[in-house]
């Protein structure tokens, strides 16, 4: 039986990145359907977005933040999906290799991919963020899942019927990590040759930095607490 494939892909004033990103996905016939949804951007994200025929685009007022603008894909996309995909609007080009993320959840036992990038091209900080991400993990699950901060995910819609909604914050994607091995998912994560924005040594870099290690720990916390 086929299955009907969304990819849901939330943008904030990605103008210089948003073309490239979708041109990387027009010619993957696996894809059914592509929900954009423009989180209050002030630049012409949606605009570019909305001429590409086979994208869905919405517009938010204002800026909510990521997990708003994907669960607010996931109430266009849930009805008729059977599998759901998360991209950023970063990726460019390298968007094409999503197919590899989907090809495991058609064909093998899996019920959730993850994307392995390739090591950084640019020194980013000092790993704190995912040696915290990597090790919470597998200290609450048993689990060693390296890519657990990755947002490049597919999922089968039985594993997101699980959530109520998507969590909000930085450690959204770690959260979800441990809710989904605790549910019994199999998740496999797969190597991919994506490349996005990635922050460097700077102010700006470590205090972005500074709020993913805080919400990671929180996160963590709280599932600690739920054991």
């Amino acid at each position: 039986m086929e299955k009907n494939i969304s990819i849901i892909i939330p943008a904030y004033n990605e103008e210089s990145r948003i073309e490239k990103t979708l041109d990387g996905l027009k010619d993957i016939k696996l894809i059914n359907q592509i929900i954009l949804v423009d989180d209050g951007s002030s630049d012409k994200t949606y605009e570019l977005a909305s001429k590409y025929e086979f994208v869905k685009a919405y517009k938010l007022p204002k800026n909510m933040g990521k997990g708003y603008a994907l669960n607010y894909g996931l109430s266009k996309a849930l009805e008729k999906s059977d599998i759901i995909g998360f991209l950023d609007a970063d990726l460019k080009e390298t968007s094409r290799e999503v197919e590899k993320l989907i090809i495991p959840i058609l064909t093998e036992d899996i019920d959730v991919t993850i994307a392995k990038f390739p090591k950084a091209k640019r020194k980013g900080g000092f790993g704190l963020v995912k040696k915290l991400a990597r090790y919470g993990v597998k200290y609450l699950t048993g689990e060693d899942i390296q890519s657990s901060l990755s947002g490049q995910r597919v999922f089968k819609k039985q594993v997101l019927m699980e959530f109520e909604k998507i969590p909000f914050g930085y450690g959204v994607e770690v959260g979800m990590t441990i809710d989904i091995l605790r549910k019994g998912y199999k998740i496999k994560e797969v190597e991919v040759n994506m490349t996005h924005n990635e922050t460097g040594r700077n102010l700006k870099g470590f205090i972005h930095r500074g709020k993913q290690f805080m919400h990671i720990l929180l996160i963590l916390i709280s599932r600690i607490l739920k054991r």
